[in-house]
């Protein structure tokens, strides 16, 4: 028999989302369903799923191991949030005033209000500061069902900041239960002090910042903002080139206003992800689907900017891209953190199903961070990361909105949060 030191037993509805991954098109509607199904673990790790019946058979629970009853639960992997622009300081309200006045995004920006804004508060922060309200956020995140979170810099757009922003993800990452992956995005806007002379910027995080980040070993990814007034196609391709050179996996925050390309560029640089797409062109759309590179779509910024145009999630899954989700959190927007959130949101205004939402946000999001071998799906093998959620079946996830019927969450093998309260403060489990 198996031992195990961790097992949840008789859940109602089990989702493993398992499968091969990335999922594209009908595959994408798969979750892997299983019905009265147990899960254990040993030291993290999954050793067996399955019905009660063989579960008994195979599986022996250690004398101090821990039982969890899932009778009336529905268990899913953990959400996997694969782009958040988490270590940030200040909060911009007064930008969502303006734009119920009428102000666009661009327009503020030209104001000299958006991400100056958030840079500005960032720069003064200290190191101290940022942890302190990182850590609040993960919580927050946390208590929604995420448990692994890519999350950026790129508020501090000079040396010092940008590796502040980068050490407080790494100090993060030892302190609390998510999961952590770095991404470095020096280049996601041109800071004030360059505005006249981008090219001088765009030395200074190659030559300068990008060498400090990999001398230090402070990200896995990097990032670039491909949009109009922020860097051209062939910027990008030059900024990306060298992110490859150090070793870093690449994102790029492609066609979001504008249609330049950066879809395209994305597939044509094997970019891990290329993210957002609200104005994705036919030929990105056909890139990315003979691609293997994910297309992450980030419903909750059409609706906190109160867009009417969204990202078309209908064509990109029809024509086989890799479909992921993840909420964009940061300051300007899409102030949020809820995950279950955005799943909502891919279904009412993506016009995506369920499944669909649910494996974009679980296995192929933790494709789009190069993550699906370990989390994002239930195998065993892979770790134990389980949320249970109390609703009688898993479209209630979607049905009933404005709740969160989270329950238990088990991070690595053990409880981190129990009956909806975060029972493990610091360290890693």
């Amino acid at each position: 028999m198996k031992s195990a030191d961790l097992a949840v037993v008789n859940c109602e509805q089990l989702l493993t989302c398992r499968g091969q991954i990335p999922k594209r098109a009908v595959a994408l509607q798969d979750v892997g369903l299983l019905e009265k199904a147990c899960i254990a673990s040993y030291k993290g790790k999954i050793i067996f799923l399955g019905e009660e019946k063989k579960f008994k058979k195979e599986v022996r629970l250690e004398e101090d191991g821990t039982y969890i009853d899932g009778t009336s639960l529905i268990a899913l992997p953990g959400f996997v949030d694969s782009h958040t622009h988490l270590p940030f300081a200040g909060t911009r309200e007064e930008e969502l005033v303006l734009r119920l006045k009428g102000y666009s995004y661009q327009e503020l920006a030209k104001k000299g209000l958006g991400i100056q804004t958030t840079v500005k508060a960032t720069r003064q922060a200290s190191k101290k500061d940022l942890l302190s309200l990182s850590l609040n956020r993960l919580d927050g995140m946390l208590l929604l069902g995420t448990t692994t979170a890519e999350a950026k810099s790129g508020y501090g757009l000079n040396l010092k900041d940008e590796i502040k922003q980068l050490e407080t993800l790494e100090e993060l990452n030892r302190v609390h239960p998510i999961d952590i992956v770095p991404t470095f995005m020096g280049a996601h806007e041109i800071p004030e002090e360059y505005k006249s002379r981008k090219n001088d910027y765009i030395e200074l995080l190659i030559d300068k910042i990008l060498p400090e980040v990999k001398e230090k070993n402070l990200a896995e990814f990097f990032d670039v903002f491909c949009e109009e007034g922020v860097f051209s196609v062939e910027e990008t391709r030059k900024l990306v080139k060298a992110a490859k050179a150090a070793g870093l996996k690449i994102k790029i925050h492609a066609d979001e206003f504008s249609s330049l390309g950066g879809a395209k560029l994305a597939a044509e640089e094997k970019a891990t992800s290329a993210d957002h797409l609200i104005n994705i062109t036919e030929e990105g759309i056909k890139e990315l689907a003979k691609s293997q590179t994910a297309a992450t779509l980030l419903p909750a910024v059409s609706f906190f900017l109160m867009h009417e145009k969204k990202a078309p999630a209908r064509k990109l899954i029809e024509q086989g891209a890799i479909v992921a989700l993840a909420t964009d959190f940061n300051p300007g927007s899409s102030m949020t953190e809820s995950m279950l959130f955005v799943l909502q949101l891919a279904v009412f205004s993506l016009k995506m199903s369920i499944e669909e939402a649910i494996n974009a946000a679980t296995a192929n999001a933790a494709y789009a961070l190069a993550k699906h071998e370990e989390v994002g799906s239930l195998g065993v093998g892979k770790k134990m990361d389980v949320v249970l959620w109390d609703v009688p079946n898993y479209p209630t996830l979607v049905y009933h909105l404005g709740i969160n019927p989270l329950k238990h969450i088990i991070k690595n093998g053990k409880i981190v949060v129990q009956d909806g309260t975060i029972v493990v403060q610091e360290g890693k489990v």
